[in-house]
């Protein structure tokens, strides 16, 4: 009740606070209602009103006032991403004045309230950082007054307070490196973001390094509570910022976060004083196993920096020291493995491993101190790996066959007398991959883990490297893999016999152990490179490649169908790295493999064994045609003379290739394979076609039959919608492979002769008829699109071929129809929208059909 003894202004004051106190109960009930209603309607009106503040005028004052007198933390997150935003907008929007104060009352704010929610502070912290980049180079009186901030967060956080301040102002600085580090935001200068992240650079990060290392050197001389949670939080806090200050893109590589991590870091050579003798490293590895998983894997995260410094930091005499420190590092690391049982802490070791090799040549780590040792404890850390931590962190063991790739693969480049004990090391860690895989095949039929071969790319990746591995003692590779797959087929081949059921446990492993086995066939074969071209060599390959061709023919001589499809895809994998080896137009005919071959098997030259392998591939097409398509690009002049390659030339039906064809129990998607079986064969067809118009025509023959038969039944009343819509979209995806394969100018020009005017009305007309359906628009439009593309210069027609303006024409005439009639959808599904934006594709490609004509 108001007291009638006040004064007018009394009453107007008292009247403007209870309506703040009104706005923000109001705020926070609306912020509640957003993150904790399970109403979505709630959610979105309540949305829709925060949204409303967000956007309004006065969102500062509003803001500030909640961060002051608001308790509820979903308010106080509101007021900080509403910050954020506004000052992301534009920076010319606030004065510098109002820059300063809010960034000064951040910095009290969050010295004063410690009690504040992490999500809250995070959000804080980040607008703190936010502003203090985009006012980087503001001045008052002469002086650059948002860089001061490292100088600002030490009087404030650091000095004499708490471990608590503490804590805030690490993470200050932490978010404060994060932002400067990220230049990607669009509305702003890509110039003048790297403009102020090389400023922060030089002017203040070396500072905020020094300072997280100091603060670690002062806290581990002591004796450390594992139970003083505040402690452990600040020591956790000064390893992250650490990370962050060493992640830094010095050099403004600008490097996308989708690869692996950076090689080298490029340390400033103003830093070099802090990285000159070993207490650096030492600090950090004698942070390992002190504190829980999470601290040590921040710590072997700053190890990894530490090890990738660019070698021209050091002097020729500075880099060895360096090095020295870093081995005995690792070994103390190597002999209390007990602390690597944390996956995170396993990665970043694995990883510091990898760093071994990338950064240092294989001369200078064999000259380091305690190499022999190290080495060997490397080999076990890795076989131990291989055999036991393969299931729960395939992505580390990637590393540790990378540091083994490496090593082998700069053999040749030694000069120094001193052991590098890699043909000691190399066959167990080969061995250790093999049978572990073997294994694996067992444990994942019993226990039903995760197949390794079903992450084919993983797969790939880790068969590349140990291509290189396994050519370290060659000899004794081959004997344990022929050994091993000797023993798989004569088990295998029992089972056949036998006839048992493929779902018998003993028969899916013995298949799922000859895949294995042949896809290790095929990358050592691969390993063959100049460096290690022997003929001794060659005759294992020989020995191994008749295994497996051995093994091809038993299967084919069964059920092709019934063959399993990781088998398959094996050897599909097998015929590719052979042929990268072994065949093609420039590759000398390497006697030895080719003898051995021939020998055992029949097969005395590339042609025959190539023709085994298009007999493997139709037969895939013709009883797989689900699977992905996998074809021989390369050496098709050797591969088109093949009797199987001109039956497909003259026999690409649905009678032969029954994917082909148009049944219900075909999918959509299943029919997409048609465009690479079809890009494969224009290519073939290609190469001997020149310009016979004839041949050209008798090819495209099935083609032509579909597109009369198409234009008789859309002509008619009574037909099958579903069959005609079909047979469309089979003929578009054909012709697009057609199209995508025709790069040369006068066959493209008798594939357009052909399709125009025949044919080019009734892909019109099936746009008129079903325009509201993407699973036919997507494969007609898609076909127009390549049909436009001008590769290899091929729309380039003669100046007085009229060819540019009729395509041009045509294409129009797709565009309009297509455009006019899915205008006139209402409420297209949101699964659908990505589906409708081809035309934008087609419309990007049609200007340059009427400039190819006229220019």
């Amino acid at each position: 009740m108001r007291n009638n003894n006040q004064s007018p202004s009394d009453h107007l004051k008292q009247d403007i606070v209870m309506d703040d106190r009104q706005q923000i109960l109001r705020i926070e009930a609306l912020c509640k209602e957003l993150y904790e209603s399970t109403d979505s309607t709630q959610r979105s009106q309540a949305e829709e009103a925060l949204v409303a503040i967000a956007n309004s005028d006065d969102c500062l004052t509003k803001c500030q006032y909640l961060l002051e007198n608001s308790t509820s933390p979903y308010a106080q997150m509101f007021a900080s991403q509403s910050l954020i935003k506004l000052v992301s907008r534009t920076t010319s929007s606030l004065p510098m004045d109002h820059r300063l104060e809010m960034r000064n009352y951040l910095l009290n704010y969050l010295a004063t309230r410690l009690k504040l929610s992490n999500f809250v502070v995070q959000a804080l912290m980040k607008l703190l950082a936010r502003i203090t980049k985009y006012s980087w180079f503001e001045m008052q009186k002469e002086q650059y007054i948002f860089q001061t901030i490292v100088n600002d967060v030490m009087n404030k956080f650091l000095q004499g307070n708490s471990i608590d301040t503490c804590v805030i102002g690490i993470q200050i600085l932490t978010n404060l490196t994060i932002e400067m580090n990220q230049v990607s935001d669009p509305s702003r200068s890509f110039a003048k973001q790297r403009k102020v992240a090389a400023s922060f650079r030089d002017s203040v990060l070396l500072d905020m390094f020094n300072i997280a290392c100091s603060y670690l050197k002062q806290l581990t001389k002591k004796s450390i509570d594992q139970n003083n949670q505040p402690q452990i939080t600040l020591i956790s806090s000064l390893l992250q910022l650490t990370v962050q200050v060493l992640s830094f893109d010095f050099i403004g590589s600008c490097v996308d976060e989708v690869f692996d991590d950076v090689s080298t870091v490029q340390i400033p050579t103003s830093w070099r004083q802090a990285f000159l003798d070993g207490s650096l490293l030492d600090l950090f590895f004698n942070l390992y196993g002190v504190f829980t998983s999470s601290e040590t894997a921040l710590a072997l995260s700053c190890l990894v920096h530490l090890a990738s410094v660019r070698r021209s930091l050091f002097t020729n005499n500075e880099r060895p020291i360096y090095l020295n420190a870093l081995i005995q590092g690792i070994k103390s690391v190597l002999e209390k493995p007990q602390y690597l049982s944390d996956p995170n802490c396993y990665h970043e070791f694995c990883r510091l491993l990898a760093r071994l090799k990338s950064n240092y040549q294989l001369g200078e780590l064999v000259k380091a101190d305690n190499y022999s040792l190290v080495i060997d404890l490397i080999a076990k850390f890795t076989t131990t790996s291989l055999q036991e931590v393969w299931q729960c962190a395939p992505n580390s063991v990637h590393y540790l066959l990378g540091l083994w790739q490496r090593l082998v693969a700069s053999l040749p480049y030694v000069k120094s007398s001193s052991p590098h004990h890699l043909n000691d090391y190399c066959p167990q860690v080969t061995k250790a991959y093999i049978t572990s895989r073997l294994e694996s095949v067992q444990l994942v039929i019993r226990d039903g883990l995760e197949d390794p071969m079903e992450d084919y790319h993983v797969l790939e990746q880790q068969l590349e490297q140990l291509s290189t591995i396994a050519r370290c003692d060659y000899e004794q590779t081959c004997s344990l893999v022929m050994s091993l797959f000797d023993q798989a087929a004569s088990s295998y081949q029992e089972c056949l016999q036998q006839q048992s059921q493929r779902g018998d446990a003993n028969f899916l492993a013995y298949e799922g152990q000859l895949a294995w086995l042949v896809y290790i066939i095929g990358s050592v074969v691969a390993g063959r490179t100049l460096f290690y071209i022997a003929e001794e060599s060659d005759v294992l390959d020989g020995e191994l490649i008749c295994r497996v061709l051995q093994l091809m023919k038993l299967l084919e001589e069964r059920n092709p169908q019934a063959l399993s499809e990781k088998l398959d895809l094996a050897l599909l994998s097998f015929f590719e790295q052979f042929r990268k080896i072994y065949i093609g137009d420039q590759m000398q005919k390497t006697a030895k493999v080719y003898s051995c071959i021939g020998e055992r098997l029949g097969l005395n030259d590339e042609s025959m064994v190539l023709s085994i392998f298009i007999n493997k591939i139709l037969s895939n097409l013709k009883y797989k045609s689900e699977n992905e398509l996998i074809m021989l690009h390369t050496s098709v002049r050797k591969i088109v003379k093949l009797e199987s390659i001109q039956f497909v030339l003259k026999n690409h039906t649905e009678q032969h290739f029954p994917f082909l064809g148009i049944q219900p129990n075909i999918t959509f998607k299943a029919m997409r394979h048609r465009t690479l079986f079809y890009t494969a064969i224009g290519r073939f067809l290609m190469v001997d076609l020149g310009e016979d118009s004839e041949s050209f025509i008798q090819f495209l023959l099935p083609l032509t039959l579909k597109f009369e038969q198409f234009k008789n039944q859309i002509a008619s009343a009574s037909v099958n919608e579903e069959q005609v819509k079909r047979t469309i979209i089979g003929l578009c995806r054909d012709l697009r492979g057609l199209a995508a394969a025709f790069v040369n100018r006068s066959i493209y020009m008798m594939l357009f002769d052909w399709l125009y005017p025949s044919y080019m009305p009734a892909l019109i007309r099936a746009i008129e008829l079903w325009y509201h359906d993407p699973n036919l628009t997507t494969p007609v439009l898609k076909l127009m699109t390549e049909i436009v593309q001008n590769r290899s210069q091929r729309l380039q027609f003669e100046i007085s071929s009229p060819n540019g303006v009729l395509l041009f024409r045509e294409v129009s005439k797709m565009i309009c129809t297509y455009g006019s009639r899915i205008l006139l959808l209402n409420d297209i599904p949101d699964r659908q929208i990505y589906a409708m934006k081809y035309p934008f594709n087609l419309i990007k490609y049609t200007p340059c059909l009427y400039y190819c004509t006229v220019y």
